[in-house]
Formats: C-alpha cells, sequence, structure tokens
C-alpha cells in the first residue's frame, strides 16, 4: 500500500481527472485524488494524494499559488482560453508596456471575481460547462479572492505573459478576462503554467513517465511525499502510547499544552508517536487542556 502525496508535472492536454486515472492504472490504487484542478491546457503542479493521502488534501487546497500565464490581448472567446470560440477581436498594436503594467498593478488585493461560464463548478448537481454547453443559461455568483502579487515578464504583440501569485480559488481564466475588460480591448488566457502550490513547487514536480519508471523498477518511495507534508505548518506534539491507544480508539486526551488562538479556532494540529509515526491530527476542545482527534491515521508499514 502507498500512502502519501505526489508532486506530479500535469501535462498539457490532460484534465486533472484524467491524471488520477493514469495513478490509479500505475499504483494498482483505489483511493487517488488531487488537490487544486487544472484546465486541459494548463500544465504543471499538480499535487495528488494517494491512499490516506487523500485524506489530507483539504489542507492544501489553502495553500498560495503562482502561476506563468499567457494573455492574448485584442481577442475575446466564450470559454475565457483559446479553446473556445471567438467572440470579438480589436486591434492592439498601439499599447505600450507602462499601460499595462499600471493595469495588472490594480488587481492586487482582495477582491470578488466572476468566474468563468465554463467551469467544473456545479449548478443543480451539473458542472457549470456541461449546461453551458447546452445552450442554458448559467448563473453565476463572485467568489471572494486575493491577487498577492502580478508581475508583467513579456509584452509582445499581441501576447502578454506574467507571474501571478494568488489565493485558492483564482481562475486564471477569468484575470485574463478582466486584464482584458480594464484594458478595454478584451483578453483570453492561452498558456498556463502553474509554478507552485503551496510548498510543491515545479523544480520538483515529477513527469508520469517517470512516476511509470520509477514505479516498475521499485523506487517510487524517492518520489513520495510523506503524510505531514501536507500540514508540516502545524503545531506538532508527541504522544505516549497510552495517548496513541486513546485516540485510536476514539477517546479524548489530555495534553499540558493550552489553547492558543490557533488551537481554539480548530486548527487541528500534528500527533506522533515516540516512533515518530504521524497517529491524527487532533483540536482542542472547550474544556481546557483536552484534545480530540479530527482524523486518525491507520498504521503504515514500511515496505520491504
Amino acid at each position: 500500500m502507498m500512502d502519501g502525496l505526489l508532486n506530479l508535472w500535469k501535462p498539457p492536454g490532460m484534465t486533472s481527472h484524467d491524471v488520477v486515472s493514469a495513478v490509479r492504472r500505475l499504483t494498482g490504487q483505489r483511493r487517488v485524488g488531487h488537490a487544486g484542478t487544472l484546465d486541459p491546457m494548463a500544465e504543471g503542479v499538480l499535487v495528488v494524494g494517494i491512499g490516506q493521502g487523500t485524506r489530507l488534501l483539504e489542507y492544501l487546497m489553502d495553500g498560495t499559488k503562482e502561476y506563468c500565464a499567457r494573455i492574448h490581448l485584442g481577442v475575446t472567446t466564450d470559454t475565457d482560453d483559446s479553446e473556445g470560440t471567438i467572440v470579438s477581436t480589436t486591434d492592439v498594436r498601439h499599447f505600450r508596456r507602462p499601460t499595462i503594467e499600471r493595469v495588472l498593478a490594480s488587481f492586487v488585493g482582495q477582491q470578488e471575481q466572476l468566474p468563468p461560464t465554463y467551469t467544473a463548478l456545479k449548478k443543480a448537481g451539473q458542472p457549470a460547462y456541461r449546461l453551458a454547453r447546452s445552450g442554458l443559461t448559467v448563473e453565476r455568483t463572485t467568489r471572494h479572492i486575493e491577487i498577492v502579487s502580478i508581475r508583467l515578464v513579456c509584452w509582445q504583440y499581441p501576447h502578454i505573459v506574467c507571474l501571478v501569485t494568488c489565493s485558492k480559488g483564482t481562475y486564471i481564466r477569468a484575470l485574463a478576462r478582466d486584464v482584458g475588460e480594464r484594458l478595454g480591448c478584451g483578453a483570453h488566457l492561452c498558456g498556463l503554467i502553474r509554478l507552485r502550490s503551496g510548498m510543491f513547487s515545479l523544480d520538483d514536480a515529477v513527469p508520469l513517465p517517470l512516476l511509470e519508471h520509477a514505479l516498475a523498477n521499485g523506487y517510487w518511495h524517492q518520489l513520495i511525499y510523506p503524510l505531514d507534508a501536507a500540514v508540516e505548518d502545524r503545531p506538532a506534539v508527541i504522544l505516549g502510547t497510552e495517548d496513541v491507544h486513546r485516540l485510536r480508539q476514539g477517546q479524548d486526551i489530555f495534553l499540558a499544552a493550552q489553547p492558543t488562538a490557533e488551537t481554539i479556532s480548530r486548527q487541528p494540529w500534528r500527533a506522533y508517536s515516540t516512533q515518530g509515526e504521524l497517529i491524527a491530527l487532533i483540536v482542542a476542545l472547550d474544556r481546557p487542556g483536552y484534545w480530540h482527534a479530527d482524523k486518525v491515521f491507520a498504521l503504515q508499514v514500511a515496505d520491504c
């Protein structure tokens, strides 16, 4: 059995679900999932959880993302990317770099973003893109996001290339659309690479062929991150045998550690055995000093 996280390099042309299916096929594991969907045209970091790693993907969703985006100015499409149908065109030869930089800088900060019409967000139990392709009107609601930084790398007619650091839930397709609207010319996303998702970067991302080779030749364990990589920023405690047993039995435990602002807000702590095994994620209860297991992990047997 494999339990952990993979930092995979998703190639363009595959959906995130395609990558999950490929990992299931290659590893023989049924429990496989991913953190943070990438559109089929996009490539780059896709964090995949295997086995018990799927239970920790929710903590990776909140991480800051970094992208390299290529935006085609002067052309709008119905999907806000190059896979859609062209809706309008405008001449953009007159634009100069300072103008583009000013507009990009205006997007930095917290804001409400309207998702694209074609998304995997579900409406009435159906993905929005499926409803839109059926000719139905899709009502969209804005999402609260944050653009931490955005920097123009290159302006070469008719494309701009920029580096974007943003919060979870940000649609770079929608950002490209909005940049075009603010410039008054329209735009769409024509290329996207996710450079980083939380602690996972493109420098360490593994292509699927390398994963396949590692599995076939027995060195896959060198590519997989341990479970606690998803929560390494959380405080940690080491428990004695009795407390480990109590957690595994679903019982509360008492610790000398006192609740702080972080524990009161129910942010989980990591709990380890004296052998260094991640036993559980625990949260502080209202009773001072008492903790409850939010997630308990099964014993991980080392591979021979």
